[in-house]
């Protein structure tokens, strides 16, 4: 199993606050003979829906020496992740959840919000 990222349990503690039940610490996806694992998997109950939200998180602090290097490489293992979420567990929606100060220097930027827009990111920022 991977090490926990830096802001693991501030981010575990906001999902909750916001209402989400943590489903798995880490969620396992296995592909073959191989075994990848997301940081988070949680849900929600929807009521008025009677369906639940199902969504996985990849936790990224940022803590390199570049940060583009840090965003090349939560990129990658982003798009690793949905593609085989989309195969594994195709009712789970993928966010990268960063801290409010790498969400303000490296995802306010032109970069970015280049890849926000245009790319496949979703970006939760529940770290303050």
């Amino acid at each position: 199993m991977p090490a926990r990222d830096l802001f693991h349990d501030q981010v575990k503690h906001a999902l909750i606050k916001d209402g989400r039940t943590i489903t798995d610490d880490p969620l396992h996806i296995k592909w073959r003979k191989k075994n990848l694992y997301v940081d988070l998997g949680a849900e929600r109950l929807l009521a008025a829906e009677k369906a639940e939200r199902r969504i996985a998180v990849e936790i990224k602090s940022f803590v390199g020496r570049s940060d583009i290097a840090d965003l090349e490489a939560a990129l990658g293992q982003f798009v690793l992740y949905q593609t085989l979420l989309a195969k594994t567990s195709p009712e789970r929606t993928l966010y990268l959840a960063v801290h409010a100060t790498t969400f303000e220097a490296v995802f306010r930027r032109s970069l970015g919000e280049l890849l926000i827009e245009e790319g496949p990111l979703r970006l939760m920022n529940l770290i303050r």
